[in-house]
């Protein structure tokens, strides 16, 4: 009798569970993670769940259908499954800053000679760096890095700091920067601070030493993003390599529930809009295969678009323009407080560069 008494009870449970579960149908053109977010679900950690509970209700590629009902993943114990989800993806993210870009061939290294170079703008710690291997030989790289000087561009807080997005975005430039020589690149680094180098830790402090090129960056926006058009344009025109590409990196500022993968806007003029929208395309998909290689199941949804911005309309180079992290998200923070996670970003930009090149060849 106890044993049918309990059974009874499980049930009963489970229906009161069931009509307690929260749902509502997507929105139009909404995907799973948006749906997630919308509901206040962080979309990484309830992802799968969200699989399990509608297994038998999505389209192509786990798709949301217009005018279906959806379960939503119970809000409990969320807090705890994101603490693990976040330790996993910076564990995941730490044992691959200093992974090896590309695999070459036992012929290839035995090919190269490795020399030594140094550059007093990387910072005592990382100014010595080594030219592993002629990869990348015959491409030049104009590396910009948004905002500096008189203008932070957007701003952060966390623990009780005002984090700046020029810092952030000059520090993944100059990592990025220092992938590229590695590989026989020529680059060419518009935006400079002759007192910060690459720097480890999380809080990066701001200052106005930022110059273009040398040159004091002017106050007034057209004036400052005309000027860094026209370097990167003069030094273009100088350059002897054919496949040239001009990289724009910027942190973006949203709503603080807002979280963003890395996302890309290429050119829309006639003359550079196919290798622009390539490039963009390669980096989305070496993006995803990164994620789907370190951290199954969480999924990438960074997105490539086109907009109307200064420097793509007027860089004359093939042109691109990233957008690395919501600088206000507490998920997006992460992928770029951290040190090691600023140099995977530097590493994963600098895999789709090299795609790119192979692929112009």
């Amino acid at each position: 009798m106890k044993k049918n008494y309990s059974i009874v009870l499980i049930l009963l449970f489970a229906i009161l569970s069931s009509f307690a579960q929260d749902k509502d149908t997507p929105r139009s053109g909404e995907g799973i993670y948006a749906f997630l977010r919308r509901h206040d679900r962080d979309a990484v950690a309830n992802y799968d769940e969200f699989i399990k509970l509608n297994k038998n209700k999505l389209g192509k590629n786990n798709s949301l259908l217009n005018g279906v009902t959806y379960l939503l993943p119970s809000i409990v114990d969320q807090a705890e499954t994101k603490k693990q989800i976040a330790k996993q993806e910076t564990e995941i993210l730490e044992s691959i800053a200093d992974e090896q870009l590309i695999q070459k061939s036992p012929d290839t290294q035995a090919r190269t000679k490795q020399q030594t170079h140094r550059l007093p703008l990387f910072g005592k710690m990382y100014e010595e760096y080594t030219v592993k291997d002629n990869m990348l030989s015959g491409a030049c790289f104009f590396l910009v890095s948004g905002h500096g000087g008189p203008d932070s561009g957007a701003i952060a807080k966390v623990d009780g700091k005002n984090l700046h997005e020029d810092e952030y975005a000059y520090d993944i430039v100059l990592r990025l920067a220092r992938n590229l020589l590695e590989h026989g690149a020529t680059v060419h680094i518009i935006i400079k601070d002759p007192k910060d180098g690459i720097r480890d830790g999380k809080y990066l402090n701001n200052s106005k030493n930022e110059t273009c090129m040398g040159k004091t960056i002017p106050l007034n926006q057209l004036k400052r993003l005309k000027q860094r058009c026209d370097a990167v344009n003069s030094l273009s025109r100088k350059a002897k390599e054919k496949y040239q590409r001009a990289i724009f990196i910027h942190l973006d500022s949203r709503s603080k529930k807002q979280q963003l993968d890395v996302f890309f806007y290429h050119q829309s003029e006639a003359a550079n809009k196919k290798k622009s929208k390539q490039l963009a395309e390669t980096m989305v998909k070496t993006f995803r295969e990164q994620y789907n290689k370190h951290q199954p199941g969480r999924g990438f949804s960074g997105t490539v678009s086109t907009r109307p911005l200064y420097v793509m309309k007027n860089a004359k180079p093939v042109a691109l323009f990233i957008e690395l992290a919501n600088m206000q998200n507490i998920n997006d923070q992460k992928r770029y407080l951290s040190d090691n996670n600023r140099q995977a970003l530097a590493n994963w930009l600098s895999m789709g560069l090299i795609k790119d090149y192979q692929q112009s060849e």
